[in-house]
């Protein structure tokens, strides 16, 4: 449970330590309530700052002047480097000529820079540990990719029998060798990055401190050192060593086995593109409104995907995935491959080609321009649901063949990038006992699962790591479990998740806290769902084959 919603004691008032505080002193950080302010600035009102309870570490500490210890600086004088009172600027100690500069918005430019600064890191560490999971999965491939190669050598070792035992050792030793090479150089390179993260996270926690702080004068002084970060390390291509068979004859068995092919190392530049803060803010509405219907006349209506404000894909239990505009008109209706079996899920690429999962051939299909081709298939696992991504890599919900075990894959074309199976204690994130799982990517770059086995919303971070599980909010209206079925995310990076069995739409902030339902709209057995970008909310109901468009923020 979050620390910050637990139950807590109302603040105290620390001289009486009776009364709930309501004022503060910001320059002595004591909490005071009414009748105690008196007595506390009764020794000297000038030493002391008394704001509202909310307002407190507001105040700027200035520094005490060198010369009028009675007074606080309020100037720097960017000649001469120096903090300076008003009593120095009255008299005649100080050249008159030199530029001054005001603490305040000196303090307060500061104050915006190391806030940045923050920001700016905390975009920067997902990406650092996206290449130390990268470079750690070649390490942890090393043997399977080395004991492909000494394979090959094994057949061709076969072929020239016993007489060249002792040539292909020497070669399999030079493979020991480049191996512990290759090694050497991801560790190398693997340690330099967690050094860096490590520098990060420091700066993080100092940066942190220096927020917090109302001292002008380190404020002052701080010059941002991010520069050193933003460059991310190079990728590091190190290439397989090949064997190379050659017919010989026995008497040049040592020079003629074959060769490996050397240990190459190559550095390839990594650009950071920071992502761009949502800077419009959308309220919720106090009552959601549904803007249209559309008659999909799908049977069983499971699936709905949009790329822009114009158009809509939706599937059910059929072979059919059809496309309408948002006034309902039917523009293009396509099949699956099979002709047969239904789409478990469909997404949309921001090029418009359409992808659907096909459980009865366990593949993935992408649809563009009428042309369909196969990019994923899969053995011993079966897919689920998928999303695309802001990258344009593909998410993949997974479960075992007996049914006991799930998992997500992110793929780039075909290519496997990612695993998330277990949390750092090494304990299923997803529940095995139910092959639905919707799948989203918010504006974050969080991975979100609707668990509807576990009766969870389960949120992982870019590189898996476990952020929250949502499991429900506690409703007098709302009488059956909470089993999520579709997900999905706004621009403010909002969850809405449909729950099926209680005909409503959660709502969640960022952080998995709940903000409300969407159960006035007349939802039957909401399903899938998707967001525009006006976010426009389109909820599929199962049962009746429906689409309702809804407008639930401003």
């Amino acid at each position: 449970m979050d620390p910050h919603y637990d139950a807590q004691d109302v603040a105290r008032c620390d001289l009486c330590e009776v009364a709930i505080v309501q004022s503060y002193c910001d320059l002595c950080h004591v909490n005071l309530c009414k009748p105690c302010i008196g007595e506390h600035i009764s020794d000297d009102y000038t030493k002391h700052t008394i704001v509202p309870f909310q307002q407190r570490r507001s105040t700027p500490i200035y520094p005490t002047c060198g010369k009028h210890p009675k007074k606080a600086c309020e100037y720097q004088c960017k000649d001469c480097n120096v903090f300076l009172c008003t009593h120095c600027l009255a008299s005649d100690q100080h050249n008159k000529e030199h530029k001054l500069l005001n603490l305040e918005e000196v303090f307060n430019e500061k104050k915006d820079t190391i806030k940045r600064d923050k920001e700016e890191i905390k975009q920067l560490l997902p990406a650092y540990e996206d290449i130390a999971t990268e470079i750690e999965n070649q390490v942890a491939n090393l043997d399977v990719d080395y004991k492909k190669l000494t394979t090959e050598m094994s057949k061709h070792r076969e072929e020239l029998h016993q007489k060249i035992d002792n040539a292909m050792n020497q070669k399999e030793t030079e493979i020991g060798d480049i191996k512990t090479k290759h090694h050497v150089i991801l560790i190398e390179k693997l340690n330099e990055i967690k050094e860096s993260q490590s520098l990060m996270r420091e700066r993080l926690h100092a940066l942190n401190e220096m927020d917090e702080s109302n001292e002008v004068t380190p404020t002052i002084h701080y010059s941002s050192k991010n520069q050193e970060f933003s460059k991310l390390p190079p990728k590091v291509h190190v290439s397989m060593p090949k064997f190379i068979p050659k017919p010989i004859e026995k008497e040049e068995l040592c020079s003629f086995t074959g060769k490996l092919t050397p240990l190459s190392t190559a550095m390839e530049e990594r650009v950071f593109t920071a992502q761009k803060p949502n800077t419009s803010v959308r309220e919720l509405l106090d009552e959601p409104e549904v803007l249209n219907t559309i008659k999909t006349r799908h049977e069983y209506l499971r699936s709905v995907t949009c790329l822009n404000e114009e158009e809509i894909w939706t599937s059910g239990l059929t072979a059919d995935i059809k496309c309408f505009n948002t006034q309902g008109v039917l523009q293009k209706t396509i099949k699956t491959k099979s002709g047969k079996f239904f789409p478990y899920d469909i997404a949309v690429y921001s090029d418009g080609a359409l992808v659907y999962s096909d459980p009865s051939t366990r593949t993935v299909y992408k649809v563009r321009n009428d042309q369909t081709e196969e990019i994923i298939r899969l053995k011993g696992w079966a897919h689920a649901n998928l999303c695309v991504t802001s990258s344009g890599d593909l998410l993949v919900t997974m479960f075992s063949n007996d049914k006991t075990q799930s998992k997500v894959v992110r793929y780039s074309g075909s290519t496997v990038k990612q695993t998330i199976q277990f949390d750092d204690d090494g304990q299923p994130l997803y529940s095995g006992n139910s092959k639905t799982k919707y799948i989203t990517e918010n504006r974050n770059l969080d991975i979100c699962v609707a668990d509807f086995g576990a009766g969870a919303v389960v949120v992982v971070n870019q590189a898996g790591k476990l952020r929250f599980r949502y499991t429900g909010h506690s409703s007098s209206t709302k009488k059956e479990p909470f089993h999520p079925i579709g997900i999905t995310t706004d621009s403010q990076s909002r969850f809405l998740t449909s729950d099926c069995k209680n005909h409503c739409i959660h709502v969640l902030d960022v952080d998995g806290h709940f903000l409300r339902y969407i159960d006035n709209c007349g939802l039957k057995c909401p399903d899938g769902l998707c967001v525009d970008n006006n976010d426009s909310l389109f909820v599929c109901e199962y049962l009746r084959g429906n689409v309702k468009k809804i407008r639930y923020s401003k």
